[in-house]
């Protein structure tokens, strides 16, 4: 019987990102700024990489929300609980929730042990482990991969297990350095809140095929 021949990836004319072995090292903790707005903009452009057991997946962060201490639409505004901890470890340690019943989102924390603050990561363009994360997410768009918080955790294969991790350590999810230089960041009113919904914390790469919501809010 002959094999089903597989669907070719669909890639956007103007996707040009290598998918070979990309040259970066992992961020050190000294290196991210200890306050929320710095770090959500400091993130464009870094790697946020997950080494799987058999494939390495990694994207470009193109796409983040600041979320501060006192906001009422951060998960901590209330303080610590049990579901919320990670927001209140040291800056650089991954945030992960599970929302609308079947969406994974990753965030950071961002201020020192005790304040609960964090980043959203809403946006990365993939660099590493495209067929993985294709069946991941069972698509062949690239666009359609990594464009919005609960598409990047599923194509990444992250989970409520990473929730905690240090992303500054030696373990399977971390952060690493630009792999080229980033382009002019845009800033702009979160999406998807109901709480706040005036202040201007949103950060992106003008003009990265990546970043999701509506282009009104991404010129």
């Amino acid at each position: 019987m002959p094999r089903r021949k597989q669907k070719a990836t669909l890639l956007p004319a103007e996707y040009t990102a290598s998918q070979s072995l990309q040259c970066f090292q992992r961020l050190d903790r000294s290196q991210l700024p200890v306050e929320t707005i710095e770090l959500a903009r400091f993130l464009i452009g870094k790697t946020l990489v997950h080494e799987r057991l058999r494939r390495r997946l990694s994207g470009r962060i193109v796409e983040t929300e600041a979320y501060v201490v006192g906001d009422a639409a951060a998960h901590s505004f209330r303080g610590l609980t049990p579901s919320n901890r990670s927001l209140f470890l040291d800056h650089g340690h991954a945030y992960v929730y599970f929302t609308y019943g079947n969406h994974f989102m990753l965030n950071v924390s961002s201020e020192r042990t005790g304040v609960g603050a964090g980043i959203l990561i809403r946006g990365l363009e993939p660099l590493e482990g495209l067929s993985t994360m294709e069946r991941l997410r069972g698509t062949h768009r690239v666009l359609d991969l990594t464009r919005g918080p609960g598409r990047l955790a599923a194509a990444l294969g992250i989970t409520k297990k990473l929730d905690g991790i240090d992303l500054c350590a030696a373990g399977s999810l971390w952060l690493g350095t630009a792999v080229r230089e980033t382009g002019s960041i845009g800033i702009s009113v979160r999406i998807g809140i109901t709480k706040e919904t005036h202040r201007e914390l949103r950060f992106y790469e003008r003009g990265n095929l990546f970043v999701s919501g509506p282009k009104s809010l991404s010129p």
